[in-house]
């Protein structure tokens, strides 16, 4: 990493040797214990950089020297300006976005300790955390800034800060030392706020509408709830193969057959499957199920949910996701697998979207091999995959999908082969998955069996047969609807991020060589 440790104002970026800098401030850090506590921890600041221009952003100097306005600060050191007797230092603590939750210190020869205080503060680094009273003044230039009385070194930094020329430009560097991104990148710290605002309003929602929030286990002994492929682990002291939870859904549905009428998690998710730009191993989905309702009633809900979530995290529901409009205000749209093909494919004939043989060869075009088991409902939803999905910009239900491709899917009672099942898209991605729920425990094992079936004949993702969940359901479950949601995607498109990486914290890297 290029860096740059100086204290002045340079005209370019300097190449330095970034051990030997570590080298130097650890032998600072060696000179401080021989004097004292290095890590102190009775500082307690008062005030915030943010709250501070809020209150005092408009007053004149003269209106600050007559109001006298004492602060107790504390942050890191971004900038340092050593100008002789006098000297600037801007302080960074969280309280909002680079510029308010930044405030200038002026530092001279006048504070407590007076020469010994300023020598010392001569020789900290940017990066150090530290700790300032003083009393509030404006500058020259008209920067609000607190003119120091006492100044203290909380915590010393053994690593320089990327140089504020370049940044932390490289991406992976970026995901890997998420600690720095959130130093140096405003737009970080404001993605990841955004996330936090946007779980509150969703579990406000669900609050608000009476779902009681519930955990449920993340270590399954039977990996039920989706179709994916399970991560797998060892229980020494059972001595017996768990798995890391592909989806709450069984759970969740088990408190609904005990009595709790409106449930929802806000779960981790495992999948041992691929990585993209739209896919973690590790990810955050809410569930949720609420009895004596249906996937009609649950596209309308959802629907409520996510626009306000946006309104909440963002501001508003029109938003704009890599240069193009979004509007979430709107009403979404619904249309079936076919419908969808019919409008994004439209040289598909219905002859050749009924024809089973027709979309087996179509589809090997695309190079997607279809299971020998499929059926024509499962082969004109991959061809959907292939040919509409992408271009599903606006937010748009999918509805009325094949039972083959559906095990915990209520089946529809007019037509045959199709379950009362939702898809949600947008940007031409998966956000949500919701049905009527399957209530029917002897149709409900008999889904299972199929997918043991389809899972002996290859289908890694296939489920198990889940023997508990049908005992449960075999008490009686009211009808009721459930639903998905993918938090990750979601708030990719809140905050306009290309990829999930850039809205989990910490995501799953290649081992560090």
């Amino acid at each position: 990493m290029t860096t740059n440790n100086a204290t002045n104002n340079e005209a370019a970026p300097v190449a330095v040797d970034e051990n030997k800098i570590i080298a130097e401030r650890r032998a600072k850090l060696a000179a401080i214990r021989q004097n004292g506590i290095a890590f102190p921890n009775d500082f307690r600041p008062q005030h915030k950089a943010a709250s501070l221009h809020a209150q005092y952003g408009a007053l004149s100097n003269e209106e600050l020297d007559a109001a006298a306005v004492e602060v107790v600060i504390a942050g890191r050191m971004m900038l340092k300006r050593v100008m002789g007797k006098a000297s600037f230092a801007t302080l960074q603590d969280a309280s909002g976005p680079q510029a308010d939750g930044r405030i200038q210190l002026f530092i001279t020869n006048a504070i407590e300790g007076e020469l010994a205080a300023y020598e010392a503060f001569k020789h900290y680094d940017l990066g150090d955390i530290l700790g300032a009273s003083g009393t509030l003044f404006r500058t020259k230039t008209g920067e609000l800034s607190v003119k120091v009385r006492s100044l203290r070194l909380i915590t010393k930094s053994l690593r320089p800060l990327p140089d504020k020329f370049h940044g932390l430009s490289d991406q992976e560097t970026k995901y890997r030392q998420r600690y720095v991104d959130l130093i140096m990148h405003d737009d970080t710290r404001r993605t990841f706020k955004a996330r936090t605002a946007a779980l509150s309003s969703l579990r406000r929602f669900m609050e608000k509408n009476e779902f009681l929030e519930v955990e449920t286990p993340m270590l399954h002994v039977i990996p039920g709830g989706a179709a994916a492929k399970p991560f797998i682990t060892h229980h020494n002291a059972l001595d017996m193969e768990m798995f890391l939870r592909i989806a709450p859904e069984l759970y969740l549905k088990r408190l609904v057959v005990g009595g709790f009428e409106r449930v929802f998690e806000v779960n981790r998710n495992f999948r041992n499957e691929g990585v993209s730009p739209r896919h973690n191993p590790e990810f955050t989905m809410m569930e949720f199920y609420a009895a004596y309702t249906d996937y009609q009633w649950l596209m309308d809900f959802t629907e409520q949910l996510i626009r306000q979530v946006a309104i909440d995290a963002h501001g508003t529901a029109k938003l704009s996701y890599g240069g193009r409009e979004l509007d979430l205000s709107v009403p979404f749209q619904r249309l079936t697998i076919v419908g969808a093909i019919n409008k994004y494919a439209p040289h598909y004939t219905a002859e050749q979207l009924g024809d089973a043989a027709f979309l087996k060869a179509e589809l090997l075009k695309f190079g997607v091999k279809p299971f020998a088991t499929a059926g024509l409902g499962a082969l004109q939803l991959a061809l959907f995959e292939e040919t509409a999905e992408a271009q599903l910009w606006e937010p748009t239900y999918i509805i009325d999908y094949p039972a083959e491709v559906s095990p915990l899917a209520r089946a529809s009672d007019t037509v045959a082969g199709i379950t009362e099942r939702f898809e949600l898209f947008m940007v031409g991605r998966e956000i949500a998955n919701g049905f009527s729920e399957l209530n029917d425990a002897e149709d409900q094992a008999a889904r299972f069996q199929a997918q043991v079936a389809a899972k002996d004949a290859g289908d890694e993702e296939a489920m198990y047969y889940d023997a508990d969940y049908i005992r449960a359901l075999e008490y009686g479950m009211p009808p009721a609807g459930g639903c998905g949601i993918g938090i990750d995607r979601l708030i990719m498109i809140i905050t306009d991020a290309p990829n999930i990486r850039d809205v989990i914290l910490f995501p799953h890297l290649r081992r560090e060589e």
